[in-house]
């Protein structure tokens, strides 16, 4: 299909993440109060949307505790601003293995394996507008770690995420994840027009070349509503390719912890020169009650 640039932009702000990022910055939050309050400050800055991990509030540890998720969701939703909430239900499929010659049984440290229901609990009782569904099993940079989502798990998910009336986010790490995703709205276990993150430069997924990049975008449904990001110093490139491809942007601690070089950033520092990019370009950005309306989400407070 043609590209063509997109001229009304949502932020999302991937506030906290899981990986190893808590001790590499002192902005990294790691309580749910801070977490809510990194939250805040970027929907003040620009986002209209704050995608959501949880953190053991003393170690930085990820976690995928319920009472975490609900104590982030009403500090959030209490706050009085507004912003469009995505929790994260991509816990719970972290596979490690043992050595490369004796790879079972897996390594416990790293192995955390859960079940459908148990995955997306916290979504069930704290009502976002959107979680996310990763949709496909992948190798991540370290040795021996598999992200593991089976189509039969995520067929589970899938059908219990439209139940609760929660619009999924498709995490499309690769090509292949977008056949799956566009497989699972066929069936009906999704709803269309579905909502993707194209997720560039996360090894060992797709590569953030310019050339991967099109061909995810390209591998998109047209009338599918896309976001997309890359890592580190790549971050703010993808703000302008993706805007440019003709869809939305995602930044944050999550992705990238640097301003510029040498200068630890802020999650409002990083959607504030996000929002400047996207002006400057000639686009607008669209706050919370503009994306409910475009992608039909509804906010509830948590049960």
């Amino acid at each position: 299909m043609p590209l063509q640039m997109n001229r009304e932009v949502f932020v999302t702000c991937a506030v906290t993440g899981s990986g190893a990022t808590q001790d590499r910055s002192p902005h990294v939050p790691r309580s749910p109060a801070e977490i809510a309050a990194a939250a805040i400050e970027a929907a003040k800055a620009g986002a209209a949307i704050v995608h959501c991990h949880v953190r053991d509030p003393e170690t930085g540890a990820p976690s995928r505790d319920p009472a975490l998720f609900r104590e982030l969701t009403e500090r959030i939703r209490d706050s009085g601003t507004d912003v469009v909430l995505n929790l994260t239900a991509g816990m719970g499929g972290d596979l490690t293995f043992g050595s490369v010659e004796a790879p079972l049984p897996p390594d416990p440290a790293g192995t955390d394996m859960a079940g459908a229901a148990e995955r997306v609990a916290h979504v069930a009782q704290c009502r976002p507008e959107i979680c996310t569904l990763d949709c496909g099993t992948m190798n991540f940079a370290e040795a021996d770690y598999v992200m593991t989502n089976t189509p039969g798990m995520l067929r589970a998910m899938g059908r219990m995420m439209t139940g609760m009336g929660v619009r999924p986010e498709i995490e499309a790490f690769d090509t292949g994840h977008l056949w799956l995703a566009k497989r699972l709205v066929e069936e009906g276990v999704l709803e269309g027009p579905a909502l993707v993150q194209l997720c560039m430069g996360v090894p060992w997924g797709a590569p953030n070349d310019l050339h991967t990049f099109l061909a995810m975008v390209q591998a998109v449904p047209r009338d599918w509503h896309w976001s997309a990001f890359s890592l580190g110093r790549d971050q703010m490139a993808y703000v302008a390719a993706a805007v440019l491809a003709g869809g939305h942007v995602r930044v944050g601690l999550e992705d990238n912890l640097m301003l510029d070089r040498g200068v630890l950033a802020t999650n409002a520092q990083l959607v504030e020169r996000a929002v400047g990019l996207i002006e400057r370009m000639g686009a607008r950005v669209i706050g919370p009650e503009a994306v409910r309306a475009r992608l039909g989400l509804v906010k509830r407070a948590p049960l």
